[in-house]
């Protein structure tokens, strides 16, 4: 069936094509009289015409969408990030593109050269990619050169014009390792697991920070180097905790890790927290029902959403403001899944 038009509207409501215009863009009031406007509108309901969007934004320039480009969809942590998002672009009217790089770089640079060519109005990406290809950079260059309005919410220390909302773990890791050194911990391991070695980095530094300054030597075969997924958190668990001077405490740099981390020490007949504590990241929503609950870092991911998009928009209304970079502090959550160390 044939879209309906402006022009089948004007027609069936007896009017002129520029009247139907003005009734659609709200300027009725002045030009067009009561009954006509009426006349107008009951057309538009009996054809059940709709503005073409597409058009609309050609005319005005604006699309009233967003793009956001995330790590991981598997991960809940970058749900609550796209969440906030979209909340608060719906809130002002805005539609959300996502999209997934899937924690591969390559696939990273063409999802970010397409939405390059799409007509979007605004950029939210966590664009750790960014640093490591020189071409995803080229793309960023020139997207600049368009003044397309961009936040980056993962602080890759590259110097361009965008603006950020950055929550950085390292204050909150040094309050980890102060807490867990209380508790008398002194065989801490980390399972690191990490598409990208620098995604982390605020966690590993500290960690190894807070040992040294104990006194404690940092013993490198109590860092587990693996991949993002809750299965290579269960077979790096596995490989510390088998290790003859086991850990007492685990820190994962993220909650779906922690998640295998208790599987494998429910394999191994260990209890947590009484042979080992376990510490993870982001405080996604399932921290709270594992048995045990599980200590956890947060940063508020739906709240970091929002501010993203918050300064996006101010960016579009005022392309020339100055630059900002907003931080959020994460916050150490105590739950059941710490406690001393063994004797």
């Amino acid at each position: 069936m044939k879209r309906p038009t402006q022009m089948d509207v004007a027609r069936l409501s007896g009017v002129s094509r520029a009247t139907v215009s003005y009734v659609l863009n709200g300027q009725a009031n002045d030009r067009v009289p009561k009954e006509t406007r009426q006349r107008v509108l009951d057309a538009i309901a009996e054809l059940g015409y709709a503005p073409d969007a597409r058009a609309q934004s050609l005319r005005s320039g604006d699309t009233h969408t967003i793009g956001l480009i995330v790590p991981d969809i598997r991960n809940p942590h970058f749900w609550e990030h796209a969440e906030g998002v979209e909340q608060e672009a719906r809130a002002a009217g805005y539609r959300l593109l996502l999209s997934d790089t899937a924690l591969n770089s390559e696939y990273a640079e063409d999802i970010f050269k397409d939405l390059s060519r799409r007509r979007i109005d605004g950029l939210i990406l966590m664009g750790a990619f960014i640093a490591q290809s020189e071409e995803a950079r080229n793309t960023l260059t020139m997207l600049l050169k368009r003044r397309l309005p961009i936040v980056e919410l993962i602080d890759h220390n590259v110097d361009y014009e965008v603006d950020f909302v950055v929550s950085d773990y390292r204050a909150a890791t040094e309050e980890v390792m102060s807490y867990l050194l209380s508790l008398q911990h002194r065989r801490i391991g980390m399972i690191y697991g990490v598409a990208t070695p620098a995604l982390a980095i605020d966690r590993l530094q500290p960690y190894q920070e807070g040992l040294r300054a104990a006194g404690v030597p940092v013993d490198q075969e109590l860092i587990a180097t693996c991949g993002p997924t809750i299965e290579e958190g269960y077979q790096a668990a596995l490989q510390l905790l088998s290790l003859p001077a086991r850990p007492t405490a685990l820190i994962a740099i993220n909650d779906l890790l922690a998640v295998g981390v208790l599987r494998a020490a429910r394999d191994l007949g260990l209890d947590v927290p009484t042979d080992l504590s376990l510490v993870g990241y982001d405080d996604i929503q399932i921290a709270q029902y594992l048995i045990p609950r599980l200590t956890t870092v947060s940063k508020d991911s739906i709240r970091v959403g929002r501010e993203a998009v918050k300064q996006l928009l101010a960016r579009i209304a005022e392309p020339d403001l100055p630059y900002q970079k907003l931080s959020i502090p994460p916050r150490l959550i105590i739950r059941e899944s710490t406690g001393p160390a063994p004797v």
